[in-house]
């Protein structure tokens, strides 16, 4: 392989000055990108659901970065009205954002409902991403070349919206179609976000980035999932890669998706990556964009 290929932390650049907000970022892949930006220097706020787990993961990135620049704060992504206080209290605390990583997750639980009555997996992936990305735009906004990355999954390809059941009250449900389909709306979500910050000529980028199969707490609900990461897995600061290239290399482009370069994306360093064709398609979108605001009460 051609070795300008292989990029991995080494390589990235001096994050000095900038903020980076990281959600789900007590374990596994969030963990990893905030231990990561913080060793080059970045201000990381680890957005995490348990405080306790979060201070023990900054107190671990402390212990191997001594002057790290890391502060733990409360979110609950399947709670809207925990998006919104985590939005006023970071204003509070920082002037500025300029990584804003929605990396945070649930894989294949059972059937669920979030806070506010969302099916969890769409809720907590998708919506509270959306919510979360709306109420601090207008920071990123101030902050020239700032982004938002997304982190979706190669299980993006087997999703297809229903929008007549989007909370699956009408249907049998199936945690992996809907972990797919919440997924799908992740890529969805970069693009139309995209698009409307090009329309307004907002230098903001929005991008999206996939891990390829990495062992993380992630799968706790699937045990077979577990029993094959010993086989086939890459370690969770190897799929972080594709979040830390998106975040910060310098040839990156709006609405732009990066993976692992191995065999089916699995596993390798990363590049940039195409997504599916249904993926792409931007009436889809636009409609997910306005079923989303009427969701969560939130507009652009």
């Amino acid at each position: 392989m051609d070795e300008k290929r292989q990029w991995d932390s080494r390589l990235m650049l001096d994050q000095s000055g900038k903020v980076a907000v990281i959600t789900g970022a007590a374990s596994g892949l969030g963990f990893e990108t905030a231990r990561m930006l913080a060793s080059k220097h970045a201000r990381v706020v680890m957005a995490v659901r348990s405080s306790a787990k979060g201070r023990d993961a900054a107190a671990r990135i402390k212990k191997e970065y001594p002057g790290a620049d890391v502060a733990v704060m409360e979110l609950d992504l399947a709670d809207l009205a925990s998006v919104r206080k985590f939005a006023e209290n970071f204003r509070k605390r920082y002037s500025r954002l300029d990584l804003l990583i929605n990396n945070a997750g649930v894989m294949v639980p059972p059937y669920g409902k979030t806070a506010d009555d969302f099916e969890l997996q769409l809720g907590t992936n998708h919506l509270g991403h959306f919510t979360l990305t709306l109420l601090l735009l207008d920071m990123l906004k101030e902050v020239q070349g700032s982004r938002v990355v997304t982190v979706s999954s190669g299980a993006h390809a087997f999703g297809i919206l229903d929008f007549d059941d989007l909370n699956w009250e009408k249907r049998r449900y199936n945690a992996w179609q809907a972990y797919g389909d919440s997924k799908l709306a992740n890529l969805y979500f970069t693009r139309e976000l995209q698009q409307r910050l090009d329309e307004e000529d907002v230098n903001v980028l929005a991008v999206a980035a996939h891990p390829g199969w990495a062992a993380t707490e992630l799968q706790r609900h699937q045990l077979w999932v577990r029993l094959l990461n010993s086989l086939f897995a890459q370690s969770a600061g190897m799929g972080a890669l594709p979040t830390l290239y998106a975040a910060t290399a310098p040839d990156v482009h709006g609405a732009e998706y990066f993976g692992p370069d191995g065999k089916g994306q699995m596993r390798g360093y990363p590049v940039k990556v195409q997504s599916s064709k249904r993926s792409r398609d931007m009436a889809i979108a636009r409609k997910l964009w306005e079923v989303s605001e009427e969701m969560t009460g939130i507009r652009w």
